[in-house]
């Protein structure tokens, strides 16, 4: 009876590390494939943004192959199913928190271009567009590696010519408010 405890305990083991094996070799062939997380709506605190879910598929799919893997290791080592079980799930916890975290340190080096409105304030920018008295023109400004165009109006209601230079003072809407440099 033990025997066969050991060889069922084993082969599950194992079907669960080939199981968990196969699937991560797919989804790093396949890709885009597997893009579609789990935990894609979990709230994830400060990772929020976009980065790593710990419920990702890569990180759920090490983790059903080392507890499968640890799991064999001590079915093979002849400890009990319980002591079998402990490893399996700690060996699993392990390994996959160790991908979490590559992943996350992997994400937090990207770099992105996306601005921000708020970006805006307080920088100085040029007038493209006259900016009539109590009306819109367009003024133009460079951060970063981009050039800005946004929508402009006058704070104190005067005219601006084009090509004056402005400081940003305050974004209303889509509307950035601008005053005369000096």
């Amino acid at each position: 009876m033990a025997l066969l405890l050991f060889i069922s305990a084993f082969s599950t083991f194992i079907a669960i590390a080939v199981f968990g094996f196969v699937f991560v070799v797919a989804s790093a062939i396949l890709g885009d494939l597997f893009e579609h997380d789990i935990g894609h709506d979990v709230d994830q605190g400060d990772m929020g943004h976009g980065g790593p879910s710990i419920l990702s598929s890569r990180i759920l799919s090490v983790f059903v192959t080392a507890f499968g893997g640890f799991g064999a290791i001590g079915s093979y080592m002849g400890y009990s199913l319980a002591l079998s079980t402990a490893m399996a799930f700690g060996g699993g916890v392990v390994f996959a928190g160790v991908i979490f975290f590559f992943a996350k340190f992997l994400y937090g080096q990207q770099a992105s271009s996306h601005i921000q409105m708020s970006d805006l304030v307080g920088c100085t920018a040029s007038v493209s567009v006259a900016i009539p008295e109590n009306g819109l023109g367009q003024i133009q400004c460079t951060l970063g590696d981009s050039t800005v165009e946004k929508i402009a109006r006058s704070r104190d209601g005067h005219a601006i010519p084009a090509n004056s230079l402005v400081k940003v003072e305050e974004i209303v809407g889509d509307t950035v408010l601008v005053k005369r440099s000096e």
